[in-house]
């Protein structure tokens, strides 16, 4: 049963993230936009069972929630903690588990899984860091040519920022290893 160790602000005001004494995965993404996303994942549908709660994502020793901004973020914030404080920490996984869940894109060729592996590392060193600090994060969904497809994760999902002045961020910092991309969110 997970501790809550801190509960912090996130850039996005409507988004609040938990840190965890106890991980509740190890390395795996949850990343739920609605509850029916999430019916097969017990934490996450009991979050949404929460008036207001519109995203919930999480890894390891963080989750963060986001509300619909109709909430009052003290209330819903204990009301969060029973179910988070209830769910089961994270039992160790089979390497095979954690590679099929990381695994982001399918049939591409060596010169693309290449190229994806080089974007990545990138994001792995100067992106997702501060992104994970926030509460959120970034997932490749696709690169395909010149187009770099990205999916926003946790407090970042919903993040004005995210979508105009991260985004261009990010696109310039890929295009320091692949000037022609162009990095779209979906």
């Amino acid at each position: 049963m997970p501790k809550i160790a801190e509960i912090e602000d996130t850039p996005n005001p409507n988004a609040v993230k938990f840190t965890l004494h106890e991980p509740l995965t190890w390395g795996i993404t949850h990343s739920y936009e609605n509850a029916e996303q999430a019916r097969d994942d017990v934490l996450a549908s009991e979050l949404f069972d929460i008036e207001h709660v519109s995203n919930v994502f999480y890894v390891d020793r963080w989750l963060t929630v986001t509300q619909d901004g109709y909430a009052d973020w003290p209330e819903l914030v204990r009301l969060i903690a029973v179910p988070l404080r209830a769910a089961p920490a994270a039992a160790a996984q089979s390497a095979a588990t954690v590679a099929a869940a990381s695994t982001a894109i399918l049939d591409l060729s060596d010169e693309d899984l290449q190229r994806l592996d080089d974007i990545n590392d990138l994001l792995d060193e100067q992106i997702r860091p501060s992104l994970q600090g926030d509460g959120g994060d970034l997932h490749v969904v696709g690169l395909a040519g010149n187009y770099l497809s990205i999916h926003y994760q946790g407090a970042c999902g919903t993040c004005p920022s995210s979508i105009a002045g991260t985004l261009k961020g990010i696109e310039n910092l890929v295009r320091t290893i692949e000037p022609e991309i162009e990095v779209l969110a979906v």
